[in-house]
């Protein structure tokens, strides 16, 4: 199920937050590895700094020292435009809030990254339907946000992330705002398209989630203190 071979190397990562004459470090030189293919979950207490390593790792944030490879490419060393493309072309996000826009259908949501990337309109939409299709909502392409379950909504999310045919997807928390049962569904699709060999990294308060992905990493006060393969994950 997982192929040889880093999608993330990452070494010596550290952030600092500054305010005025005050400094919070964040991170503390992290080092973690990712092979092509895997399904992580990130996992550990309130304020541990795990949302700011997944900013940090897919380049959403800025980090103090360090370096962060994805998908062979040191994203540290790239220009914000550089790695504004990079981050399109090879990257999928999935957050808790859904971040739909709320005047936009289902098919045009998806879609609007594709456009962003500069896709030929026709290929952005066809693309976007389909991804929609593969995740149960090939029904539902003309519904807005409002018009869809909380689950929708976040299958819809997870189309987004998935309609570039992204190398690795972030999801932060993503069954944060559902039921148990509607959770339970979304990780079920989640775990479909690791399957299909999709790279994840998963931020998680949740154990039972975490409990079912390949690898957990605990993160307390900014650093790494325990990572395991899971003999139970699925």
């Amino acid at each position: 199920m997982t192929a040889a071979g880093p999608i993330l190397t990452a070494r010596n990562v550290t952030k600092v937050y500054r305010t005025g004459a005050e400094s919070v470090t964040a991170l503390r030189a992290v080092d973690l590895t990712v092979p092509r293919g895997q399904m992580v979950s990130v996992m550990g207490p309130s304020g541990s700094g795990k949302t700011t390593l997944l900013n940090c790792l897919s380049g959403l944030d800025d980090i103090d020292a360090g370096s962060i490879d994805v998908d062979g490419i040191d994203i540290t060393r790239m220009s914000d435009a550089a790695r504004t493309r990079h981050r399109a072309a090879s990257m999928g996000f999935i957050f808790q809030a859904f971040n739909l826009i709320p005047v936009f259908t289902a098919v045009e949501n998806v879609e609007l990254p594709l456009l962003l990337a500069r896709r030929p309109a026709r290929e952005a939409r066809a693309a976007a339907a389909q991804t929609l299709e593969r995740v149960g909502l090939g029904h539902r392409l003309g519904h807005r946000p409002a018009e869809l379950s909380g689950g929708e909504q976040q299958r819809v999310a997870i189309a987004r992330a998935l309609a570039g045919t992204p190398a690795i997807v972030w999801a932060d928390e993503p069954t944060g705002n559902l039921d148990s049962e509607t959770a339970e569904a979304v990780m079920g699709l989640l775990h479909e398209l690791h399957d299909d060999g999709l790279t994840v990294l998963l931020v998680t308060h949740d154990e039972a989630i975490g409990a079912t992905t390949e690898r957990r990493v605990v993160v307390r006060d900014g650093a790494v203190v325990g990572d395991e393969l899971l003999a139970s994950a699925p």
